[in-house]
């Protein structure tokens, strides 16, 4: 099977709902599953419709049955599937957690592993409740040292577990419309 063939059937799309997307004819669509490498222009617009990189229309893989996938292709050209329900679950199962701070990465991390979703994206998602769990100490002590006032520390509780919350809400909404994260780190803590 095809790698656009795949990729469509994951995203649950026609090769018309394709088509209409990116603006490329099903004919040429037809083509491209049935074994012609999309080139130039072709293959920049199927893969910014399917939200993927371009190189990876170009790689052969095996057929998955999953409808809510798509792939990601690391440096060892080892294919890993990237399941968006799973990824946003991950995500949100910080909320319960944000004011017990440990716990905000101990349950990601353990469903990525339970969930095999140990992708780029899942990193990226709890790499910055890493980052906030470190950070968020550091301004809710700043505000204490500085002697503002018990309603001052108050406010600064509030927001800081608000931020979390809005972060991981704000990405659960990209993971759904875009397919990727709102906020993201330039690195991986794990």
């Amino acid at each position: 099977m095809s790698k656009l063939k795949t990729i469509r059937e994951f995203q649950n799309l026609t090769q018309e709902e394709l088509a209409e997307k990116s603006g490329v004819s099903v004919r040429t669509i037809q083509r491209i599953e049935t074994g012609k490498a999309p080139k130039g222009y072709t293959l920049k617009v199927l893969a910014k419709a399917l939200a993927i990189k371009e190189n990876e229309l170009l790689f052969e893989k095996p057929e998955k049955e999953n409808s809510e996938c798509v792939e990601e292709i690391n440096k060892t050209q080892e294919i890993i599937l990237i399941n968006f329900t799973k990824l946003k679950l991950i995500n949100l199962s910080s909320i319960p957690f944000i004011i017990i701070p440990p716990f905000n990465i101990i349950i990601p991390l353990f469903l990525m592993f339970k969930m095999k979703q140990k992708n780029i994206l899942t990193k990226q998602l709890i790499s910055i409740q890493i980052l906030w769990t470190i950070v968020a100490p550091i301004i809710f002590m700043l505000g204490i040292f500085l002697k503002l006032g018990n309603q001052f520390t108050l406010l600064i509780m509030v927001l800081i577990v608000l931020s979390n919350v809005f972060i991981i809400l704000r990405n659960a909404i990209e993971i759904d419309k875009r397919k990727k994260l709102y906020y993201s780190l330039n690195f991986s803590m794990i």
